[in-house]
């Protein structure tokens, strides 16, 4: 099944907003209904691809026939863009400017060589195409022609080694089948990040993704054992142990590179046992001062729990913390801040780090409000980007961004992008609900992530697009990262030149160059073109 065209996910799954939100939505920030029509995916006629015939046959003769390249209006239109607010709001206004002239589905790191040596011989970009699941640009190139290359066929469990606890899997598996497929065998990865349902592994790897679990299971990069990587000159294989001292760790240079440098074919990941028990809970806080202080405590000196979130005040007061519970009585929330805890393992284990847990958060001022919250959370977590949706739905705005810091910093890095964001939509007359959550804890500091809803104002991306750079700024004075686990594509790379400096920048090039001597991978994407 594919995902919606102009917005989020399973069409089945889409749900308006309750009457109680959106009458807040328009007494609180005067967010008044969208009057234009609504698009059908059925009146879209694209004009005809411009890759010519030449080129149309070359790319089927290297994913072995027609049928494995698409050139009708909605191949093309679901291949548009990414998943932002902006990419929705430009996709849902009829903008396909960034369409790709076709759709090319190889099946094996082979068909995958072909595609890109047909690319080079007639010009044309290549866009690596997983979940379609990007927020930040990463599939909008800047250069003429390209294609969309879809690995969706290239979603098989190709080895699992039950001794090393290694699996090897291909890069268009989404994550709800990779699962599935390592469950079948008793393991599982692990991760579980907001757009688990349609990401896929290639993905995760090449935007160095976060999951929800993070706390216990770790990041997505910290998962990656081995890549093979595809490029116009050729193929790198990486990672033949679990740790090495042979010199520079060449899966850094593909993990976060987004499709700039290749095309990511295959991923030796570790897995865990599946867990016999899994708990989730509730705690509160009076402050998000305090609670950021009770998870640092946590991460520093254990034990840590699998899933570690705090929500601030006022996320906690709208429900955003239990995206389920939205539309309920406000006039019931409790004051302060919501934690969510969750703990997966052998029955034993996470009976113990439960209580160990409990001491820490209870010595720290944190009240458990019971399993109730903890559960509703687990039940939800992926419907945030649905409710985004039905936002934009009756005529809101509603972003998100994330960033990252050391726990000392945490503080000013978290008052400066919320002012920021406020001080910015308010002075372009849309006063903004900036809402705000740590995502993901280490011992040396958290990430956090904003959400921001307004009135969309006359023309909403062109509104947002000042906001958005003066968050940016923000960011990058305060000492944080410009992404902790969105990735950088084209809305964050001009910050990322600054944050990784002119030799840094001079060096991603001169990779790019050696493996992508035309400038044919997803271009303008995580680096200037030339």
């Amino acid at each position: 099944m594919d995902m919606l065209w102009n917005g989020w996910g399973d069409p089945a799954k889409a749900a308006p907003l309750p009457d109680s939100v959106t009458g807040l939505l328009r007494d609180l920030l005067g967010v008044k209904p969208r009057t234009t029509p609504a698009l059908s995916l059925e009146d879209i006629d694209l004009p005809a691809t411009t890759a010519g015939p030449a080129a149309l046959k070359s790319l089927a003769e290297a994913v072995g026939g027609e049928d494995h390249v698409r050139t009708d209006s909605e191949s093309r239109v679901r291949h548009t863009r990414g998943k932002s607010t902006p990419d929705l709001l430009r996709i849902r206004a009829g903008d396909f400017s960034d369409v790709p002239q076709a759709v090319v589905l190889p099946a094996s790191h082979e068909e995958v060589l072909a595609v890109l040596r047909a690319c080079s011989a007639h010009g044309l970009a290549v866009v690596p195409f997983g979940g379609g699941t990007s927020v930040v640009g990463g599939l909008a190139p800047q250069r003429g022609a390209f294609i969309a290359l879809d690995l969706r066929r290239m979603n098989g469990l190709l080895d699992l080694d039950p001794v090393s606890r290694t699996a090897v899997l291909q890069p268009g598996l989404r994550a709800p089948e990779a699962e599935a497929l390592l469950a079948g065998h008793g393991f599982t990865l692990g991760h579980f990040p907001q757009s688990f349902e349609w990401a896929t592994i290639g993905g995760f790897a090449a935007a160095r993704s976060s999951g929800q679990a993070s706390a216990g299971y770790g990041r997505f990069d910290e998962m990656v054992l081995g890549l093979t990587l595809a490029t116009p000159e050729g193929t790198i294989e990486t990672g033949r142990a679990p740790r090495s001292a042979a010199g520079p760790d060449l899966r850094q240079l593909v993990l976060g590179s987004e499709g700039a440098f290749g095309v990511i074919t295959s991923v030796t990941v570790r897995i865990r046992p599946l867990p016999q028990a899994r708990i989730y809970e509730g705690w509160r806080f009076a402050s998000f001062e305090e609670g950021a202080a009770a998870l640092r405590r946590l991460a520093q000196d254990g034990p840590r729990p699998t899933v570690l979130r705090l929500s601030d005040e006022t996320e906690t007061f709208i429900g955003l913390a239990q995206p389920d519970a939205i539309g309920g009585d406000l006039s019931q929330s409790a004051a302060g801040c919501l934690a969510i805890t969750g703990y997966e393992g052998t029955s034993e284990d996470t009976a113990q780090r439960r209580a160990q847990a409990a001491t820490v958060l209870t010595a720290c001022g944190g009240t458990l409000v019971g399993a109730e919250p903890g559960e509703r959370w687990a039940h939800g977590r992926y419907s945030a980007p649905y409710l985004r949706d039905a936002l934009l739905d009756v005529g809101a705005f509603a972003e998100t961004l994330e960033t990252a810091a050391f726990w000392s910093r945490i503080p000013d890095l978290y008052t400066a992008v919320r002012t920021a964001l406020t001080d910015a939509l308010t002075e372009a007359g849309t006063p903004p609900l900036v809402m705000c959550h740590i995502s993901h804890v280490y011992e040396n500091g958290a990430s956090l992530y904003f959400t921001v809803v307004s009135a969309q104002g006359e023309d909403p991306v062109a509104h947002w697009t000042p906001v958005k750079h003066a968050a940016n700024e923000a960011v990058l004075a305060a000492g944080g990262t410009i992404s902790h686990h969105h990735g950088v594509g084209t809305d964050h790379r001009d910050w990322y030149v600054r944050e990784a400096g002119p030799l840094g920048i001079s060096a991603l090039r001169a990779v790019k160059r050696r493996l992508d001597p035309e400038g044919l991978l997803n271009p303008g994407v995580l680096l200037p073109t030339d």
